[in-house]
């Protein structure tokens, strides 16, 4: 009887154990999902405010570019007019003398007019207060937010902001705070969610959004929005309903019963259940383990203390040709190791047996397979660890690499091929430009000669003075064909392939190849091209064909960008120093090489993708070009970045590494 009541006594103190356990639960997750809900909606008003701030400074600068250029009244007035189409929550921009006399006033098309001429006169109070905070602090103000009232008997909140300008002057616009949400505010607004300004003490001025639905709950969240004289606070409210139960008691009943099912297999349980259970559980571990070893494609090897194989999975024996008996009962150590490289893996195993820890990210090696032939394999080796935590000897992992080699070996072909045709591509472009260039020469040559001849058959002329004019139109013919032939050296030098050798070569010897190449497009172009070396700079060690293909697809690069309508000064520098900093390595030991134009720049869009293998602005571009300027310059352990140029255009740059 006692132990009956002892039996009971325990399963109503676990169902009271499993019943606190179902609150707790359901409590904890209804919490949980309530701050889940706050912290997103705090996380949403953070955005908003620093999205609202961020539009209105860009106004502010909008704002100051309608007056660039010294526009006269007219010209202000049609661009305000076109600001107003582009900002919805500019109500009217206004242009005042230093007395606040209005200049130009220009009112937004999408409402009926809401000022009248004579109501903003230099004494209207919200617009003199945000200007002599503006003057004050010397930077754009605002003053605090006020009523207008139209004629359809609505009214509007309003705030003045208030722009000091160069040479004297205002230009103040006016703010429709409900535009200035709706504009600035409604794409990031969320369903259910309701956004206002209000005043510092809770007045709310403004507010869009979806209304507040019956049953649900409300959740609040507001920042501060501190503007140069005002202060208004932004007040976003979401709804969302009553946290469900039904989750939350599924989960509080899986753990209850699984809990109960415990309890239940606890009391129940009896020794030779668990024996069983625990042989069954060991054989089929053994059996998953065994299946798993077999289905692996890696090959895997355990070895003894004393260096005995002791265990080899199937694609270990098919990697190596050999069977498991012949690996496991053989004599002869190691039969897979190669006969040339027998003493290094010898002096490598006694290494590992003497109790070396092997490296984590493996070593390659060369192993032999039963027919002699020889192959990669990259080896991961791990000490075997017994359950008493005592070494009973060592298990390897094998990859075979061979594919992988042929692999990267197909990689380099390719990537050899591609710098050959845009090698080439480049080379076709400048095939124009080559034919005007040689002209010239060509016809000075054909002009020298001609004037030689002459000069040998006239009549009249002294032995001397002709001997001396003849010998400086040979002279000139020598000259105009050299010119002739410097550039088509300069291209045969570019493409012709050869082995890829690094040597140390001066940083100026690598401009100068390319020099004439990039003259012949510079002067199509109309660009003047700049040099600049810092003094005594070391010769850097690289495969000077490969760099001078960067330093001249750079180059070209730098003059496209300037190839547009309007630009009169087009100019490209190039230029050498020692680099200012290297990750990882003495500034010292490093040349930086940047190119510089004063083009249209690159835009944010392009900017994530412009190393992209085929990716390219341009019409006719291959989309190369970049992508194996970065891959050169990398090959060769540097980095290539670029970076804006002010007031314009581009900056490449690139690092070499010194001889020294």
């Amino acid at each position: 009887m006692r132990s009956v009541w002892r039996r009971w006594f325990l399963w109503v103190l676990l169902a009271i154990l499993v019943l606190a356990l179902l609150v707790t639960v359901v409590w904890l997750a209804g919490r949980h999902e309530v701050e889940q809900t706050q912290t997103v909606l705090d996380r949403d008003t953070a955005d908003a405010v620093s999205d609202l701030r961020d539009g209105l400074q860009r106004n502010v600068q909008t704002l100051r570019a309608s007056l660039a250029g010294g526009v006269g009244r007219e010209q202000w007035e049609t661009r305000a007019a076109g600001l107003l189409r582009d900002h919805r929550e500019w109500l009217r921009l206004e242009w005042r003398d230093p007395a606040l006399r209005p200049l130009g006033a220009v009112d937004s098309p999408y409402r009926r007019r809401v000022f009248g001429d004579n109501e903003r006169g230099p004494d209207q109070t919200d617009v003199e207060q945000a200007c002599t905070a503006a003057r004050k602090l010397g930077t754009p103000a605002y003053s605090p937010s006020h009523y207008v009232a139209s004629t359809q008997g609505s009214g509007l909140e309003v705030l003045e902001l208030c722009v000091p300008v160069e040479g004297g002057g205002y230009l103040v616009a006016a703010y429709s705070l409900r535009d200035t949400l709706t504009e600035m505010l409604a794409p990031m607004l969320s369903r259910g969610q309701e956004v206002a300004f209000t005043e510092a003490d809770g007045t709310r001025l403004v507010a869009i959004g979806a209304p507040r639905r019956i049953g649900t709950r409300v959740f609040t969240s507001q920042q501060l929005i501190d503007l140069p004289g005002a202060t208004l606070m932004l007040r976003i409210d979401g709804w969302r309903a009553v946290p469900d139960l039904f989750p939350n008691m599924l989960t509080a009943l899986v753990t209850a019963i699984s809990i109960a099912l415990v309890s239940v297999l606890v009391l129940l349980a009896r020794d030779t259940r668990r024996r069983l259970r625990a042989e069954r559980d060991l054989a089929d571990a053994l059996a998953f383990r065994k299946a798993m070893e077999d289905s692996v494609i890696t090959g895997l090897r355990a070895r003894d203390l004393q260096g005995r194989i002791t265990y080899v999975n199937p694609a270990f024996c098919e990697m190596v040709g050999f069977s498991a008996e012949e690996l496991m009962g053989s004599d002869v150590e190691a039969p897979y190791w190669p006969t040339e490289l027998a003493h290094e893996y010898q002096r490598r195993q006694a290494v590992r047996l003497a109790g070396a820890t092997p490296p984590r990210e493996g070593f390659e090696s060369v192993f032999m397979r039963k027919d002699g032939a020889r192959f990669p394999v990259l080896i991961f080796e791990a000490p075997l660890i017994n359950a008493q935590g005592s070494q009973t000897g060592w298990m390897s992992a094998f990859i075979d690499i061979s594919e992988q080699r042929r692999i990267e070996e197909l990689s380099r072909a390719s990537q050899e091929r591609l710098q050959a045709s845009a090698r080439l591509a480049t080379v076709g472009e400048m095939a124009s430009l080559l034919s005007h260039e040689l002209t010239q020469p060509l016809a000075a040559i054909a002009s020298y000669a001609s004037g030689s001849l002459n000069l040998l058959g006239a009549d009249g002329l002294s032995r001397a003075s002709e001997h001396e004019e003849v010998t400086m139109a040979v002279r000139r013919i020598a000259e105009q064909a050299d010119r002739a032939g410097q550039v088509i050296r300069s291209v045969h030098d570019f493409v012709r392939r050869r082995d890829r050798t690094r040597e140390a070569v001066a940083p100026q010897a690598l401009v100068d190849a390319v020099l004439p190449l990039v003259r012949l497009q510079a002067r199509k172009l109309g660009v003047r091209v700049e040099l600049a070396f810092e003094e005594h700079l070391p010769a850097v060690v690289c495969d000077r064909t490969l760099v001078e293909q960067v330093l001249l697809n750079l180059a070209r690069n730098g003059m496209q960008a300037m190839d547009m309508p309007g630009l009169v000064e087009r100019v490209l520098r190039l230029r050498v120093v020692r680099a200012s900093g290297s990750p990882g390595a003495d500034a010292r030991r490093w040349l930086e090489f940047s190119v510089a134009d004063v083009g249209c720049g690159i835009s944010d869009e392009v900017a994530p993708r412009l190393f992209t293998p085929f990716f390219t602005t341009r019409p006719d571009g291959m989309g190369l070009g970049l992508s194996l300027c970065r891959t050169v310059v990398e090959q060769h352990g540097g980095v290539l970045m670029f970076e804006p140029q002010r007031p314009r255009g581009t900056i490449f740059r690139f690092t070499l590494a010194t001889a020294s």
